[in-house]
């Protein structure tokens, strides 16, 4: 079975999607009978044609880079060298989504929708069309969640032909990476407990609101794991409210520590507060570590990975004295946090595997064939 995967960034970009992107190409390839390529954009301005772990990795060259999401003629032109029996595009991208419509040469046509289109509104009124049109192409749309079906205006036209595959993340490499090094250095230079947050700082992951409430948070320090754009006025936030002792800019961390950090930690917060935030990856990555979550309700997949009372606690997204008030109540109840932690572990073990979600794939891609 030859299978074409088609998104914007791949490896080593980093991001939700680029992770979930290589992982699952990655653990696809493994599949008896499997033959799958990838096709990106690369960052510069040449066609490049690399191996992943086996996987034949074409970045095509950019041509510049608007409204996130990067230009490429030439990805164009890479689409129709091939044919293969599933084109799988990852959604949003619409210079790939354009390429498989125009170019693309398969017998089926997924689409894994990762997010609605949520910012850009002037760039959605004419965007609307070629993705109302790709929608209507694809033989099968895969959503990580039945909530993202039913909550998106795009998706709930087409529910007959969407499949509910979760997010699923490598288990075990979370679970048995642990570095005592990584705790102690950390209990050195801050005061625990530890509030941890990981992800880029992008301006739906609502940030802000987890800083104002740590005002509020009677103990501990906030770890903020990552970078991007929003950096800058989240440390200026900081310094306006006096919270220098009290929230801890980490940058970007190894992946190959990432598990300490999250075991150095006694609960997660994604304090997220717009519908881009479609699922929460890095909840998986926590929850695989045993800790409870502090989540927002957005009518996303972020509450069907994080069951209120069960795995952590849901509040009003934007809010920050509910969250506050969510921190402090598990920070303030060992046992709490304790069972609610061992409730997400079990929880992510038996739904959000790697191994169920490449199940669950390629089951699709039989099917369709």
């Amino acid at each position: 079975m030859r299978v074409l995967h088609i998104y914007k960034d791949f490896y080593p970009v980093v991001g939700g999607i680029e992770n979930h992107l290589s992982l699952l190409a990655r653990e696809l390839s493994r599949q008896p009978g499997m033959d799958v390529e990838v096709l990106v954009t690369n960052l510069g301005p040449r066609t490049v044609v690399e191996d992943f772990e086996g996987i034949r990795v074409t970045k095509s060259a950019r041509l510049a880079h608007v409204a996130s999401t990067p230009l490429s003629l030439a990805l164009l032109k890479e689409v129709g060298r091939r044919s293969y029996d599933i084109i799988h595009l990852h959604f949003p991208y619409p210079v790939g989504e354009l390429a498989a419509l125009w170019r693309g040469r398969a017998q089926r046509l997924v689409i894994s929708y990762h997010s609605d289109v949520v910012r850009q509104k002037l760039i959605l009124r004419f965007y609307r069309p070629l993705m109302l049109r790709l929608l209507a192409r694809a033989d099968a749309i895969i959503a990580a969640s039945s909530n993202y079906i039913e909550t998106s205006p795009y998706l709930s036209r087409f529910r007959d032909k969407c499949t509910v595959i979760p997010y699923g993340i490598d288990v075990r490499f979370f679970q048995s990476r642990s570095d005592p090094a990584v705790a102690a250095r950390l209990k050195a230079a801050y005061t625990p407990p530890f509030v941890l947050f990981v992800g880029k700082f992008r301006y739906y992951k609502g940030l802000k609101f987890l800083i104002e409430a740590m005002v509020d948070v009677t103990q501990g320090t906030l770890l903020l794991v990552g970078t991007g754009p929003e950096e800058p006025a989240l440390r200026a936030q900081v310094k306006g409210l006096g919270l220098e002792s009290r929230v801890a800019f980490l940058g970007a961390v190894d992946e190959a520590l990432l598990p300490s950090y999250y075991q150095a930690s006694q609960l997660f917060v994604l304090p997220s507060f717009q519908r881009a935030e479609a699922f929460g990856i890095a909840q998986l990555e926590a929850m695989a570590c045993g800790l409870p979550v502090v989540s927002t309700e957005l009518g996303t997949g972020t509450t069907y990975v994080n069951r209120h009372g069960v795995t952590g606690l849901v509040v009003p997204p934007a809010d920050p004295p509910a969250l506050a008030a969510a921190l402090n109540r598990l920070l303030s109840d060992e046992a709490l946090c304790q069972s609610m932690g061992r409730a997400a572990r079990e929880r992510v073990e038996t739904e959000f595997t790697v191994e169920l979600m490449v199940e669950r794939v390629v089951a699709l891609y039989r099917w369709l064939l």
